[in-house]
C-alpha cells in the first residue's frame, strides 16, 4: 500500500504533536483533587517549598483528638506565584495560617491550593488575589 508523501507527513506531524502533548497533559492533571469542593484547614507551616514545577505548603494540622497531622498543599510554580505578589518569604516555618484547598478525592491530608490567610490577616490567592497593585491608567490629555 502506497501512502502519498503529503499524507504521510501529516500523519507523522499529528502523531508527533499528540506524543509531545501527552506528558504535559499528564503532568497538569488535577484529577486527584475535588475541584467542586473547598475545604479550609488551619495549622502551622512546617515547610514552604518554593520549587519548580510546583510549590508546596506543608502544615501541621490538629485533628479532632488534638494530635498534629501533616498536610501537603500543592500550589503553582514560583514564577506564576511571583506575578501575583508572592515570594519565597511569603510563608515561614511556624506561621499559623488558614488555607483553603480543593481536597484530594481519596480523603487524604492534602489538596490543591486556593488561598491562604497569613498571620497578619492578609489573604493571598493562588489565582489572582493580593498580587501587585498597578497604578490606574493615566487619562489621555484633552485636546
Amino acid at each position: 500500500m502506497h501512502i502519498p508523501t503529503r499524507r504521510l507527513g501529516l500523519i507523522l506531524a499529528g502523531t508527533g504533536a499528540i506524543a509531545a502533548a501527552t506528558p504535559a497533559l499528564a503532568h497538569h492533571s488535577f484529577a486527584m483533587f475535588d475541584m467542586a469542593k473547598e475545604q479550609t484547614v488551619t495549622g502551622t507551616v512546617t515547610d514552604f517549598q518554593w520549587t519548580n514545577p510546583h510549590s508546596w505548603i506543608w502544615l501541621e494540622v490538629p485533628n479532632a483528638a488534638g494530635a498534629g497531622e501533616q498536610w501537603g498543599v500543592e500550589g503553582m510554580s514560583p514564577n506564576f506565584l511571583e506575578r501575583r505578589g508572592w515570594s519565597k518569604n511569603t510563608l515561614h516555618r511556624g506561621d499559623k495560617v488558614s488555607v483553603v484547598i480543593h481536597p484530594v478525592k481519596n480523603g487524604g491530608h492534602g489538596g490543591s491550593f486556593v488561598r491562604v490567610t497569613l498571620p497578619d490577616g492578609k489573604v493571598m490567592d493562588m489565582m489572582g488575589g493580593a498580587g501587585p497593585v498597578y497604578p490606574p491608567a493615566t487619562p489621555a490629555p484633552k485636546s
